[in-house]
């Protein structure tokens, strides 16, 4: 299951996570020690096994079903019905319905479009939207437990436990990337969980075109079981500790068969279904 929803968006209003811009977050390359790798390692063979084990790592596509809800100023906004359906590893598609007024946005690879109900308008991704969604892959959970940032010659590494509320502890790894980008995921230690997931980012500032730093949070919650896969089906994102968005979902499908069509561009708003 994709944990962060790859940052869903309500319309083109509610972008809260595609359109930051990550920055590189540079710091002195550190020499890790056999021991520091062997034990971030052993967290992630551990989450593996407890979200499922073999049967989380062969997860193909997923169906998930629930509503969106915006935050502003701390305060929650009307939530947006959706439905997501992804293809591992780098296709998705996300319906969302809000006030009786559709909006998709399906990301392909490299490539990606968007329908605003709105506005009755079809288009292409920009090229800013398209390294959005790459980089919500790089951050995700799935990134990580399945090894595909190897692919990136990312590195490993142990940072130690945190507080995580009273009487409990999260293990954190971190996961760094050759241009020194990197992303920290905390586990909870008594249950073996992802907890959450923090970078940071670049934004632009409100109403000025000056950019700032801004730490970025997803917090996982609510872990539900199906046959032998476990998910959180809570996330709520957070930017410099104030939340943003919350996701909540009804329902889960695992491994159904999505036709490749799904993700296609339609040829016109008339094709679209």
């Amino acid at each position: 299951m994709n944990y962060s929803l790859n940052r869903l968006v309500v319309s083109l209003f509610f972008i809260v996570w595609f359109c930051a811009s990550a920055a590189a977050q540079q710091e002195p390359a550190q020499k890790l020690s056999p021991e520091e790798t062997a034990k971030a390692e052993a967290i992630l063979n551990r989450a593996v096994e407890v979200l499922g084990g073999n049967a989380y790592l062969n997860i193909t596509t997923v169906i998930g079903r629930g509503f969106f809800t915006s935050f502003s100023e701390g305060q929650s906004q009307i939530p947006a019905r959706f439905v997501d359906y992804i293809s591992y590893p780098d296709k998705e598609r996300t319906e969302f319905i809000s006030s009786g007024i559709r909006v998709i946005q399906t990301n392909s690879g490299d490539g990606g479009w968007l329908y605003d109900g709105a506005t009755k308008s079809l288009a292409d991704m920009k090229g800013k939207q398209i390294e959005d969604f790459k980089r919500s892959m790089r951050t995700s959970v799935e990134n990580l437990l399945r090894g595909w940032w190897k692919k990136e010659n990312a590195t490993l590494s142990y940072v130690g436990r945190r507080e995580a509320g009273v009487g409990r502890r999260n293990e954190t790894v971190r996961l760094t990337y050759p241009n020194g980008f990197w992303i920290e995921y905390e586990f909870a230690a008594k249950e073996g969980l992802p907890a959450k997931v923090i970078y940071k980012a670049t934004r632009k500032k409100q109403d000025t075109d000056e950019d700032e730093e801004v730490a970025e949070e997803d917090r996982l919650a609510k872990p539900i079981t199906i046959g032998q896969i476990t998910a959180p089906w809570a996330i709520d994102h957070f930017q410099n500790g104030v939340q943003t968005s919350r996701v909540v979902y009804e329902s889960v499908e695992y491994n159904k068969p999505l036709a490749e069509a799904l993700f296609a561009k339609p040829a016109n708003i008339k094709s679209l279904k």
